[in-house]
């Protein structure tokens, strides 16, 4: 089954601190896994499957369209930086596994990427908190939100990550 985007490469090029030549096969699978991972850990299965098939059916339209465009964006957006900036300097090829270095650039620092994902985080949260808030009032509108059963996502309501806890 084909995967269908909530969001496109411009999308994430024009609201996030990504360059817009960037080749857009260096970060579109990041897209693909902040959305099944995060993305569908808050709207849960059966609505993060009913927004995929309108996607692609072409027929996302209405309250729908409007949580897509108002909420999950944006949330989808930071959450796909947050996976992609730890492999942005990387590139597997036929020699090996290389760092990209520019000759007109410096490189940063650990923990300059990690302050990004950080901020990219912080951001993904918000944007959560205020999709959770918007779904928990308004999920009459919704009715894919609470039919989850089975081996089903079940949406999480706790936006904030607090780290790992070992």
């Amino acid at each position: 089954m084909a995967t269908a985007l909530f969001i496109t490469p411009t999308d994430i090029k024009r609201n996030s601190l990504l360059d817009g030549n960037v080749d857009t096969d260096k970060f579109i699978q990041f897209i693909k896994i902040a959305q099944q991972i995060h993305i569908q850990n808050y709207l849960g299965t059966a609505l993060y499957d009913r927004i995929s098939a309108d996607i692609l059916a072409g027929t996302l339209t209405g309250n729908y369209l409007s949580l897509v465009n108002e909420y999950i964006k944006d949330m989808l957006i930071h959450f796909a930086m947050v996976d992609y900036l730890p492999f942005a300097a990387y590139q597997v090829a036929n020699g090996g596994v290389f760092k990209h270095i520019s000759e007109n650039s410096e490189s940063v620092t650990k923990n300059e990427v990690d302050t990004l994902i950080d901020k990219h985080r912080n951001f993904a949260q918000f944007y959560t908190r205020r999709f959770i808030d918007y779904i928990c009032f308004n999920n009459t509108l919704f009715p894919e939100y609470n039919a989850n059963q089975n081996a089903d996502m079940f949406p999480d309501t706790d936006a904030n990550f607090v780290g790992w806890v070992l």
